[in-house]
Order: structure tokens, then sequence, then C-alpha cells
């Protein structure tokens, strides 16, 4: 069968590999279903959604119920081959039926799980400020969450085309285009009814952001660190992080209930997802397109690869 290989940064490659066999006990061979022993979650034809993060469920993170943050995870698609074939084998328990979705709808389910589970970390209330750093994919993602906690929402990123899109297509009006002074502050505050930030959620993966995340954070704020970074963050501000008595929490994956939380949002059409598919690619053509999708200008937000069978 067929599949799309990454054999280096950029480097694509279409393969014939062999097809995946027999599902075993507990397992379910996807795209026209088949299901293994002991499986009741899922029948044969329905259509899912996969939770990614392929956790071991007996470690102590696993065991006390944070599946998220498995000792030994391996997100597919990342520590292990990924969808990007005709049929694969996966546990039953990684998928999510989603109802009357459409595969479209479906396939933004785990990028939405990453925002849902991020506002949970940083648990705003409506009486409160939620400052969002960077409108990338995760960032709006964060913002549809924030938006659902009734809270006063302001959107902060470097790109003028990603805070119009924030605008235009989910409802923010509160935006600050960030240049790296003390007016960047003044902005939040004065979008945040003369108050800074009670939740401040940074979604760029960029240590220079990351580091600065705090000065935006009120007294007894919340910092939470969405975006990851390889690199080495040193706090400069550590008297602004001890006199406001911020909190600082990260945020990795999400949690089985926060799929079938959005499933159930975006069939109650609570969550719009038709401006997140900007770009649509088949599955031959992919190697051909995805450069020009990593330029800005392209304005890609998600991009959708058709298999044909």
């Amino acid at each position: 069968m067929k599949a799309l290989q990454i054999n280096a940064i950029k480097s694509w490659k279409r393969v014939e590999i062999p097809e995946p066999g027999k599902p075993g006990p507990g397992h379910v061979l996807v795209r026209v279903l088949e299901v293994g022993a002991g499986v009741d979650n899922v029948r044969v034809g329905e259509r899912c959604c996969v939770e990614p993060y392929l956790n071991c469920g007996v470690c102590d993170a696993c065991v006390r119920g944070h599946t998220n943050c498995c000792e030994h995870n391996k997100t597919y698609g990342v520590m292990c081959d990924g969808g990007l074939t005709e049929m694969v084998i996966l546990p039953a328990r990684k998928l999510h039926p989603v109802g009357s979705l459409s595969y479209d709808q479906a396939a933004l389910v785990e990028t939405l799980a990453i925002g849902c589970h991020a506002v949970d970390r940083g648990a705003p209330t409506a009486s409160e400020n939620v400052l969002v750093i960077g409108a990338g994919p995760i960032g709006l993602s964060v913002i549809e969450f924030a938006k659902l906690s009734g809270a006063n929402v302001v959107v902060a990123d470097v790109n003028a085309q990603r805070l119009s899109f924030v605008q235009d297509s989910m409802g923010i009006q509160s935006t600050v285009l960030f240049e790296g002074g003390e007016q960047d502050i003044s902005a939040v505050r004065n979008l945040g009814r003369g108050r800074l930030a009670d939740v401040v959620i940074d979604a760029t993966g960029n240590q220079n952001s990351m580091v600065r995340a705090m000065e935006f954070a009120a007294f007894t704020g919340r910092v939470v660190f969405v975006g990851i970074t390889q690199n080495k963050l040193e706090f400069f501000q550590a008297p602004v992080f001890h006199r406001r008595e911020l909190t600082l929490r990260s945020s990795r994956n999400a949690l089985p209930r926060d799929f079938t939380r959005i499933i159930r949002l975006i069939e109650e059409q609570k969550i719009d997802t038709r401006p997140w598919i900007t770009h649509q690619a088949s599955f031959e053509d992919v190697p051909n397109v995805f450069d020009t999708w990593l330029d800005p200008a392209s304005r890609v937000i998600k991009a959708m690869i058709h298999i044909q069978s």
C-alpha cells in the first residue's frame, strides 16, 4: 500500500509498504475499520478521530490518570510512523467516534485538544483577562477555548496578518502587534480594562517570547507554556515572578476527555472549524507542495491531505 515518509528535514518520499495485517486483541485496523477481539468502543465502518499519544498505561503518570504525561509516551507520527498511509493498526482506546462530524472536522479535533488542555491548565474564569501570545495553529486552538471560558481574551503576535485572521475569522477584536518594548505591556493593560492578564498562555515556542511572558501577568496570575522550545530558558524577571506571586505551568498533549468534549462542541456548532482549513492537497501532491506551505506568504492555517482508495 502507498505511504508518505519523511527521510530528512523537508525531504518527502512516496513509498510502498506492506499492509499491516490483522488487528490483535484491543486493536483496530484503521481506514475501513476492522476490529480485534475485546473491542467494544468502536464499530466497523465508524468514522473516528485518533488520539495520537500512545501512552504505556502502566507508569506512575498513567496510573494516576495523567496519560498525556506518560513517561514512555510515543506520539503517533513523531516518535513512530504516523498516519500518512492507507491503513494502520492502533489501540482501540485511542479512537474516538466523531458522530456526524465530517472528515475535515474530525481531522482538527487533536489540534483543538492541545488548546483545550492548555486553557484548562490556566483555568480562566469569566471575570478574568486572558492573553494568548502567538496566533499560529496552536494559538488559535487556545483562543477557541479561552473564548468559551467567557474571559476577556486578548491576542498578541508579531505578525499583522495573523492578527487580522484572528479579528476577521475568530471574532477577537482585542489584538496587540508586539514590537518588543514597554508599549506592548501598556497595550495589554489597556485591553485588559486597566489590568494585566490573569492568565498568559504562550503558544509561540519562541524562547524570547516565553521568557518575557510573565511581564504581562497580573498579580497572582498564571503563566502557561504550551509552545515548546529546545533552548534553555533564562528568566531575568525573577523579582517580578516572586513579587507578583505568579504560577508557572506547562501544558503537554491532551487528555481523552478533551477529545470527547471537542467532538460535542463541534456538533453543537460552538466551534466552527471552517476558517481553519485553508489549503488542500492530494496524497500524491504533498511532496511537491509542502515547501510552499512553509512559506508564511501562503497563509496556511491547516492543510488537508486526501488519500483516495
